[in-house]
């Protein structure tokens, strides 16, 4: 007998399941196979709150960015580490090319979790000064391939913001 890999969850599944799980309590908007998901994440009880925003694409790799508070700001000047971009900040959750998320995989149960944990090791980073938080910083020439050869693609309004 032959496994074949599960379905790809589609945006509005997605979204349906972030709406009901009480751990990715947020709210966003939903259009045509996409979608923006805005949400708090506190990695310990004594750690400040943070404002996460959460776009999805059906065709794309899901993108977290830190809106609240400025964590170049609270890096006082040094360079964020994994991350995709500096400001706005997008975080580097895991390594597309090893297939550690794949689409049939729920938002809800990875990329949140994985947001609170990255966060957790953000701020160890902020006071030892050491990333210990594991994977690869991204190649800054891969990122900007994937973003232009992305550009070719057709836009929808929603997805235009979620970049």
């Amino acid at each position: 007998m032959r496994f074949s890999e599960p379905k790809p969850l589609t945006a509005a599944q997605q979204f349906l399941l972030l709406k009901k799980n009480p751990l990715s309590a947020g709210d966003g908007i939903l259009g045509s196979g996409c979608f923006e998901w805005r949400f708090r994440a506190t990695p310990t009880p004594l750690s400040r709150i943070y404002e996460a925003r959460l776009g999805f694409a059906a065709d794309r790799s899901p993108r977290v960015y830190i809106e609240n508070p400025d964590l170049v700001l609270l890096a006082g000047g040094r360079k964020l580490p994994h991350v995709y971009e500096q400001s706005p900040t997008r975080l580097c959750l895991y390594l597309p090319r090893t297939y550690e998320w794949q689409p049939w995989m729920r938002l809800d149960q990875t990329i949140v979790p994985w947001t609170s944990l990255w966060l957790f090791y953000f701020e160890d980073w902020l006071s030892e000064g050491e990333w210990r938080g594991g994977g690869e910083h991204p190649d800054p020439h891969d990122v900007e391939r994937r973003v232009s050869r992305s550009r070719l693609q057709r836009r929808h309004p929603l997805r235009e913001r979620i970049e």
